[in-house]
């Protein structure tokens, strides 16, 4: 390509994407046919024209896409790609081969909590990633992680994604089933987690379900041990605090964390918007039978009745079922939703922590 390089920057250059979609189809294809055999100034020359194409955005994600899996792309034009707009991040973070180590370790440090994720769910990560994921502390990022089976999960890191699994409640499935789990770790696990992933357990290793679910009894009866499992974490707490005062923590931001799985910050945000405490929310979330609770709870804060069948289904998904009552105590939780103001919801929600099942 010596010579010529300038014509195909200027092609490259162009503002008529069909121009710049030929020039980058035509330059993969030589590129393939001739991977490995350029020399160092030509290498520079073709890296030169992609990066040019990668300034525009719509061609930036079509170029991740078409160099996700190639081998003779190069390396600096693959890292500028896994660095910039998920989009197109996302298919060169989860597959391509020229990503080193060093790399990944920076996105997981350094990214932010899209690329993290990707990172996390990218296959055969090794234990340094691993490490530099957990230090992030992030419930979608440790979630995704848990549910990467090909990682090289360490067996002082499954220990760590275990000991978070007590607040961060959707990684109890997936851990329940990861092949580096081991009977120790699961026993510790089965007092976090819901009825489905405790059966899932005790399907797989020689434990003793009685002797645990005693153990489990004696947690609840705890109320200091069971809130330090439950509540928010501190950074999820900061988070939403910061939020608030910035004016940005509105009803819509519990549709968006839940869809990440993040329940401690729907609990955190969901408290400071009802102005309710942590207990509350968690008895609310938790309830084994009176999904009309967290109906209570969402409509004292104005939330669209018609978003509460979303969200019910979205918190069950992260805490194995809860809150209970089925699909029939989801049709009788839509009641709470008026019609009446959010002062009388917030105010009813109240009463309704200390009933019993019926007086709601």
């Amino acid at each position: 390509m010596n010579g010529a390089v300038e014509p195909l920057l200027e092609l490259a250059r162009r503002r008529d994407p069909k121009d710049r979609e030929q020039l980058m189809a035509r330059l993969v294809e030589l590129c393939e046919a001739d991977a490995g055999a350029q020399s160092s100034a030509a290498a520079a020359e073709i890296e030169a024209v992609f990066l040019t194409l990668a300034a525009d955005p719509a061609m930036r994600t079509r170029l991740a896409e078409r160099l996700a899996r190639a081998e003779w792309a190069p390396a600096h034009l693959i890292e500028t790609l896994a660095e910039g707009d998920i989009e197109a991040a996302r298919p060169v973070i989860s597959a391509s081969p020229l990503l080193s180590e060093a790399a990944l370790v920076r996105l997981a440090s350094e990214g932010d909590a899209a690329h993290r994720i990707e990172v996390a769910r990218r296959p055969r990560i090794s234990a340094k990633v691993v490490t530099s994921l957990i230090e992030t502390g992030e419930p979608a990022v440790l979630t995704a992680l848990a549910g990467n089976v090909s990682a090289d999960v360490t067996p002082a890191a499954m220990a760590k994604l275990v000991d978070r699994a007590k607040s961060v409640a959707a990684m109890g499935a997936p851990l329940a089933g990861h092949p580096r789990m081991t009977g120790e770790l699961a026993q510790s696990l089965y007092l976090w987690v819901g009825q489905a992933s405790r059966e899932a357990i005790v399907a797989r290793f020689d434990i003793d379900p009685a002797l645990l679910d005693a153990q489990v009894a004696a947690v609840t009866a705890d109320p200091a041990a069971a809130r330090s499992a439950a509540d928010p974490s501190p950074g999820e707490i900061k988070l939403v605090d910061k939020l608030s005062r910035a004016g940005q923590l509105q009803p819509g931001y519990l549709v968006r964390v839940l869809r990440d799985h993040e329940l401690g910050l729907f609990e955190a945000a969901l408290a400071r918007l009802g102005g309710f405490t942590a207990a509350e929310v968690r008895q609310a979330v938790t309830d084994p039978e009176r999904p009309e609770l967290l109906a209570l709870a969402l409509a004292s804060i104005g939330l669209d009745r018609g978003a509460f069948p979303t969200i019910l289904d979205m918190v069950r998904q992260c805490t194995d079922g809860l809150p209970g009552g089925g699909a029939e105590g989801g049709r009788r939780a839509l009641s709470a939703f008026g019609p009446f103001t959010p002062q009388i919801a917030a105010s009813a929600f109240r009463k309704a922590l200390g009933c019993p099942l019926g007086e709601v």
